[in-house]
């Protein structure tokens, strides 16, 4: 599974044999220059959801409920859930937390839209767990998040996904679970893998993520042919003779 957010990169992704991809509220970071996801809007998420839609024509297209969308009542959750469907074009919808959204998720999955969970570091609840830290390193939280992987499990997702959770626990975990999972930053025993696009393809430059392996530097290549550009527009050496077009002297002769 990897991100995307708009219809070039939904082609490639898709293109590539990747089986799922994820419009994830990220875009809040990765796109839209927000510092967190927090102010991604249900609108926001239908119009990237739309775009990633019509590039796609084999991969399963999974789209964010962004903060608060599925918190204040389970009928504007089924709702909101049902517009990344029916006006975004997903086949499922993904949200966060454990025991607390069950009721949420159970009421989607009985108006037949299917719901991947979201344990770990949600990025939602960055303010209240302190940042972006891995969640579970202690028993009391490593308990709650196997209690509330068994309870999202229960309420009706198909999958999960497991996010800076340490190696063994998602292992735990996914052991457990009759659904599978899939990690970012959740070690190699899930049965699945994310990772957001523009970290593993370099997009930015700077640090990224401990669990983001960047398999090419894409911002170095793009600096470079921007660059380029410019100064040979600044040259006068492009455009050349091979990028115009032609017109008859005939014409032209009439013009003056």
């Amino acid at each position: 599974m990897l991100t995307a957010y708009d219809f070039p990169m939904a082609k490639l992704v898709d293109a590539a044999g990747i089986d799922a991809i994820l419009v994830g509220d990220s875009l809040g970071n990765v796109v839209l220059g927000y510092g967190s996801t927090i102010p991604v809007t249900m609108d926001d998420m239908v119009h990237h959801v739309k775009a990633v839609a019509r590039g796609v024509a084999r991969a399963m297209v999974v789209g964010d409920m962004p903060f608060l969308s599925y918190h204040l009542s389970r009928e504007e959750s089924v709702r909101n859930a049902g517009r990344l469907l029916q006006e975004g074009g997903a086949q499922a919808v993904k949200l966060e937390g454990g025991a607390e959204v069950a009721g949420a998720i159970q009421a989607m999955v009985n108006a037949g839209i299917p719901v991947m969970g979201h344990l770990g570091l949600t990025p939602q609840s960055v303010h209240q767990m302190g940042g972006y830290k891995v969640q579970g390193k202690d028993e009391a939280t490593a308990r709650k998040m196997i209690d509330d992987a068994l309870a999202i499990q229960e309420a009706g997702v198909f999958s999960m996904v497991l996010e800076g959770v340490p190696t063994p626990l998602a292992k735990l975990i996914t052991e457990k679970l009759d659904v599978p999972t899939i990690g970012i930053g959740a070690g190699p025993h899930c049965n699945g893998q994310v990772l957001v696009t523009h970290d593993m393809l370099g997009l930015y430059g700077g640090v990224s993520p401990k669990f983001a392996k960047r398999y090419v530097q894409l911002s170095d290549q793009i600096m470079e042919a921007l660059k380029g550009y410019k100064d040979e527009v600044e040259n006068l050496t492009f455009p050349g003779p091979e990028h115009g077009f032609g017109m008859s002297e005939e014409v032209l002769d009439k013009l003056y």
